[in-house]
């Protein structure tokens, strides 16, 4: 979810070399030809040390990712903001769109280490703001930055990725960059929990912020290091670059729609009707032609990343919010829940990487599209009053299971369909259409769950409405995941 930031390690000199862009944006290097690469592994005299400086960034982020995101619900419980959380969550969702697209077009242009030390040292930052929130407003303005920080240190790891790794070794490190969640998702999520009981959630945004900021330093000195001077930009290849004021606009748009959908009167769906507006004019200029048509290859394959993270996001989002509101579930259970979808994504996206390497990935998306159709039935089922909220909470770990097969695919499917040196580019319309779609799938739920409320349904009924309409675009990543299929 970051780019590499340093020169990939030089081959053997007896293995034949194609010239490629350095993860960086540095100086020239090559990539070994397939058949050395092929016996090169992630850790290799190649490899090693990319490989590493990734794991640890990966480490950092989601530690401070998993730990925070529990805490949410409460948080806005005592910052009396229910009913502006989809706004606390999509803000973080919004900003992530604009810090996905610029981290793309810095990480082509001038290197992956600027955006992703400026990312790190923001997303320190974030943390006190969030913990010093005195209102739900003040919330949001700290997960927009902390969105803003996590878009530009997300495209460059997975731009790099191409650019560093053979075809073969992809799913591998991809697979590895999950893993590094493993030890965070064991101990960030119930620590936060115990946290948030005993003491209080701003504790954790402060103590997190002091956490990361020594390893912060260590890793920006690290990369500076290793930076030589940038390469050419390559030249298009006829798809419009990333437009900055376009993903401002939409990153606009998507704040403005999710606060209109948080009510349903005449200044709400002003709101909604401006943000909506915003979204069709000019979230089209930053995908590849004919993504909202499902075109072959990497228009549909940003489009299924777009539908399948929709869908695990509402529900990361609402079955918590559910269980902390209608079951009193404490901020621990919460935490485990999270814990028990880390795990569950890192072990599928392990068995995606090893034993189900040669399989054609796009079966493995629609695999993946299925099992998010049965975390929603799960979570229907949760909703009614009589079942444990074990139940619930059990849909975000299958719906994890399913993104562990579904994410890893994507991206190598979307690596496989990019333009040469333009990694960037694609990592970054991936990045943009998956926020597009969380923010999309969050906010058409949000509107049915409210709607509900407002005609007079119970909580239990609404959030059901909200739950069933996540059905959809499971089933449409289920039918066009062939579509996205290597040519």
């Amino acid at each position: 979810m970051t780019d590499d930031p340093q020169r990939a390690a030089s081959p053997p000199a007896e293995a034949p070399t194609e010239p490629v862009a350095p993860p960086d944006g540095k100086t020239p290097t090559h990539r070994a030809g397939k058949r050395s690469a092929s016996a090169d592994g992630l850790f290799s005299g190649a490899y090693a040390a990319t490989t590493a400086v990734f794991a640890a960034v990966m480490f950092l982020t989601g530690l401070a990712a998993l730990a925070v995101v529990p805490t949410l619900p409460t948080a806005a419980r005592d910052l009396d903001g229910v009913s502006l959380y989809p706004l606390v969550a999509g803000c973080f969702v919004a900003a992530s769109l604009l810090g996905g697209v610029l981290g793309g077009h810095w990480s082509d242009r001038a290197g992956a280490h600027r955006p992703l030390a400026a990312g790190m040292v923001l997303a320190v930052a974030t943390l006190l703001v969030s913990g010093a929130s005195t209102s739900i407003w003040q919330l949001a303005a700290g997960r927009f930055l902390d969105g803003l920080a996590g878009g530009m240190v997300a495209v460059a790891i997975n731009a790099a990725i191409g650019q560093t790794y053979p075809d073969r070794l992809q799913p591998r490190v991809l697979a590895l960059m999950s893993t590094c969640w493993i030890v965070p998702s064991l101990v960030g999520p119930p620590l936060a929990g115990l946290v948030t009981e005993w003491w209080s959630w701003r504790a954790v945004f402060l103590g997190l912020a002091v956490l990361t900021l020594p390893p912060t330093l260590i890793v920006m000195t690290s990369l500076r290091r290793r930076s030589g001077p940038s390469a050419p930009v390559p030249p298009g290849d006829g798809r419009p670059r990333p437009a900055l004021l376009a993903a401002t606009a939409v990153s606009l748009g998507a704040a403005l729609g999710q606060y209109g959908v948080s009510g349903w009167d005449a200044r709400h769906l002003l709101f909604a009707a401006g943000g909506l507006a915003l979204l069709l004019l000019f979230a089209p200029r930053l995908l590849p032609p004919g993504t909202w048509r499902a075109a072959r290859g990497l228009p549909v394959t940003v489009l299924l990343r777009g539908l399948g993270s929709g869908v695990f996001f509402t529900l990361e989002a609402f079955v918590p919010l559910m269980l902390v509101t209608e079951r009193d579930v404490s901020p621990l259970g919460i935490g485990l829940a999270f814990t028990g979808a880390a795990i569950a994504w890192a072990a599928a996206s392990w068995v995606q990487g090893r034993l189900l390497e040669n399989h054609p990935r796009h079966r493995l998306v629609a695999i993946g599209a299925l099992i998010l159709a049965v975390a929603v039935a799960v979570a229907i089922v949760g909703t009614f009053p009589a079942t444990p909220p074990y139940i619930a909470g059990s849909a975000m770990v299958v719906a994890a299971i399913g993104m562990g097969l579904l994410a890893p695919s994507l991206t190598v499917l979307s690596l496989s369909h990019s333009p040469p040196g333009r990694q960037g580019y694609a990592s970054g319309a991936m990045q943009t259409n998956q926020n597009l779609g969380q923010l999309t799938v969050l906010g058409v739920s949000s509107a049915v769950l409210n709607a509900s409320l407002a005609f007079g349904a119970t909580a239990p009924v609404g959030y059901g409405a909200a739950f069933g309409l996540l059905l959809v675009p499971c089933a449409l990543a289920a039918a066009l995941a062939t579509r996205a299929r290597r040519a």
